[in-house]
């Protein structure tokens, strides 16, 4: 299994990434690890807002891909609606991915 996030930084700011191991990979973004992402150094984050359970590398790749192509207005509705914009509907097609409770991953 791959995982797809979206964490709301301090700035509000949304980052988006891919991980085989999400706890684990959650953990080096919160605490701050060496292993953090370059973006998260400099963006303190605040709380996971979504994760995506893919089925192989490929789809979280493309899906990351996909979620990154996003506004921000787009991605703050996928996070309160769990909606995926009309925009990357098509795009998303043929992907297999699950939405998790993200609270829930961190507990």
């Amino acid at each position: 299994m791959y995982y797809v996030y979206i964490l709301r930084c301090t700035d509000n700011s949304l980052y988006t990434g891919t991980a085989k191991d999400i706890k684990k990979r959650l953990s080096e973004h919160f605490n701050q690890s060496k292993k953090r992402a370059k973006y998260t150094k400099s963006h303190t984050p605040e709380k996971a807002e979504a994760v995506w359970k893919c089925q192989n590398k490929s789809d979280a790749l493309k899906l990351e891909y996909r979620l990154k192509e996003l506004t921000k207005s787009e991605k703050e509705t996928l996070i309160k609606d769990n909606v995926a914009p009309e925009s990357i509907c098509l795009k998303l097609s043929g992907l297999l991915f699950e939405r998790l409770n993200a609270e829930e991953i961190m507990a």
